[in-house]
C-alpha cells in the first residue's frame, strides 16, 4: 500500500513538473522538442569531466542533456506558446550531498573549468559542494562580463582547496539573492560592490581567509543575513551597518575588529541573531542598545574584553534564548532580573570573568536552560539549584571556591559541600538505624 501511495505521488509529481514541450506536442506532433545547443552540451561534459574524470559523462549520457540529465544539471523549457527550439541549462549543481540530492561527486583531483563561468548564460543557481578538497584550485583570472546576469544563487561551500580573490566572480549580478562562500581557500578583500548588489538577501562569507575591513551601504534594502564569521578581518566594524535594517542574523564572530561596537547595530530592529564574540573589541561595557533591539533572541559577545558590569535591560528582552558573555571582563553581581525575566533562556555562559556576590535565587527558576555556565568567578553563598539542574552537567560552577553547593536530598559525592541541617539529618539515621541494629542482635541472643 505505502509503495503504490508512493508511485501515485511520483506520478503526480512527474505530471505537474513535465516540460512545456509535451504538453505542446498535442498541438503539433511534427514539431521537435527543443534541445539544448551543442556549444553548452559540450561545455557541460566539459564541466563534468573536469570535477570527475572517472566517470565517462558522454557514454553515460550520450543524447541532449536537457531531455535526459544527470543529477544536478537542470534546464528550463520555455513556455509552450514560444516558438524555440532550443532550451538552455538554468541550475548545475556539483558534488554529491546526500543520497535526496545526488549531484555528480567530485573526484580528490578535481580541477575547474573555465566553462563552468563562460558558457552558461541563462544559468541561475550555481551549487559546489566539496569539489576542491585536494590539490590547490585557482578562481580564473578573469570571467567574462556576461557571467552571472540572471544568477540568483551563487554558492561554494567546504572547497578548501579553492583560491583567489573573490571580485573576478562579482559582476553585474541584478537578480542575484544568495551569496554563499563557506569554508573555502578565498582571501583579499571583500569587494565594496557586494554591497551596490540590491536583490541581495543573504551574504555568507564564513571561514575563508579574507581581511581588510568593509563598509556597508543602504543599497541593500532586502538583506536579510550577513555573516563574516571566521575570517581574518580588521578595523573597526562600520557604524553604517545600522543601514541594513532588514537584517535579521549578523554575525562577525572570530576576526579582529576592534574598537567601539557600532552602535549602529542597535538601529536593527529586526535582529534576531547577534555575534560578535571573539574579536578585539574593547573597554565600553556591554552595550545598552540591545534593551532597544525587541526581537533579539541570541546575543554572543564573549571574547571581547568590553568590561564593567552587566547592565539592568534584561526585563525589555525577554525572549532571549541564548546569551554568551564568556571571557570579557565583566565585574560585579549578577542581576536578579537574568532569572526572573528570561522564561526562554536555553543558553548563559557568564564564565571566566570577574563577578562575584551570590547568584541571584531566581536562577532557580531557570529549569528549562540547557546549559548554564558560571565557572572561573568569584561566586560567594549557596547556589540556588535543585537536583534538577545536574549540576556538573547542565548548570557548571566550578572555579569558584566560595560557592556552596547545597543538596538535601540526595547523599554528597565526594568534594560537595553540604549544609550542616542535612548533615545533622543524615547523622541522626546513622545513629538511629545503628540503635535498631543492637537491639536486634540482644533480642536474638
Amino acid at each position: 500500500m505505502a509503495t503504490s501511495h508512493l508511485n501515485l505521488f511520483l506520478l503526480l509529481t512527474f505530471l505537474s513538473t513535465a516540460p512545456p514541450f509535451i504538453i505542446s506536442q498535442e498541438n503539433n506532433l511534427d514539431a521537435p522538442p527543443p534541445q539544448l545547443p551543442p556549444s553548452e552540451q559540450e561545455a557541460v561534459y566539459r564541466v563534468l569531466n573536469s570535477v570527475n574524470s572517472a566517470i565517462p559523462w558522454r557514454t553515460v549520457f550520450p543524447d541532449d542533456l536537457c531531455a535526459s540529465p544527470p543529477d544536478g544539471v537542470v534546464c528550463d523549457y520555455p513556455d509552450a506558446s514560444v516558438a524555440t527550439t532550443s532550451v538552455h541549462v538554468t541550475e548545475l549543481h556539483l558534488g554529491y550531498v546526500s543520497d535526496y540530492a545526488q549531484n555528480p561527486p567530485c573526484s580528490p583531483n578535481a580541477t575547474l573549468d573555465p566553462l563552468l563561468f563562460a558558457s552558461f548564460k541563462h544559468l541561475r543557481k550555481l551549487f559546489v559542494y566539496k569539489c576542491f578538497t585536494g590539490a590547490r584550485v585557482s578562481l580564473p583570472a578573469t570571467v567574462p562580463e556576461g557571467f552571472g546576469s540572471v544568477l540568483e544563487e551563487l554558492v561554494f561551500i567546504e572547497n578548501p582547496s579553492l583560491s583567489g580573490e573573490i571580485g573576478v566572480l562579482i559582476g553585474n549580478f541584478t537578480k542575484l539573492r544568495r551569496l554563499v562562500l563557506i569554508g573555502n581557500g578565498f582571501h583579499g578583500s571583500i569587494p565594496g560592490r557586494i554591497f551596490d548588489l540590491v536583490s541581495l538577501q543573504e551574504i555568507t562569507l564564513s571561514r575563508n581567509s579574507f581581511t581588510g575591513g568593509f563598509n556597508a551601504t543602504s543599497r541593500l534594502k532586502n538583506l536579510k543575513v550577513l555573516d563574516f564569521s571566521h575570517n581574518l578581518l580588521t578595523g573597526n566594524a562600520p557604524e553604517s551597518i545600522g543601514d541594513l535594517t532588514e537584517l535579521l542574523k549578523l554575525d562577525l564572530s572570530y576576526n579582529s575588529f576592534s574598537g567601539e561596537i557600532p552602535p549602529g547595530v542597535g538601529k536593527l530592529k529586526k535582529l534576531e541573531f547577534l555575534d560578535l564574540s571573539y574579536n578585539r573589541f574593547g573597554n565600553h561595557g556591554v552595550p545598552l542598545f540591545l534593551a532597544e533591539m525587541p526581537r533579539l533572541r541570541e546575543v554572543y559577545l564573549s571574547g571581547n574584553l568590553l568590561g564593567g558590569r552587566i547592565p539592568e535591560i534584561w526585563k525589555n528582552l525577554e525572549g532571549i534564548s541564548g546569551i554568551g558573555f564568556s571571557r570579557m571582563g565583566l565585574q560585579g553581581n549578577i542581576p536578579a532580573s537574568m532569572g526572573s525575566s528570561l522564561e526562554n533562556l536555553w543558553y548563559l555562559a557568564l564564565d571566566n570573568n570577574n563577578l562575584d556576590g551570590r547568584i541571584p535565587v531566581e536562577f532557580g527558576l531557570l529549569e528549562s536552560a540547557s546549559e548554564i555556565n558560571l565557572e572561573n568567578n568569584n561566586l560567594t553563598g549557596e547556589a540556588p539549584f535543585s537536583d534538577s539542574f545536574r549540576v556538573g552537567k547542565k548548570v557548571r560552577l566550578s572555579g569558584n571556591p566560595h560557592l556552596l553547593l547545597v543538596k538535601e536530598s540526595v547523599p554528597p559525592l565526594a568534594g560537595e559541600v553540604v549544609s550542616s541541617s542535612a548533615a545533622s539529618g543524615d547523622l541522626a539515621s546513622v545513629c538511629f538505624l545503628t540503635v535498631v541494629m543492637v537491639l536486634y542482635i540482644l533480642i536474638k541472643q
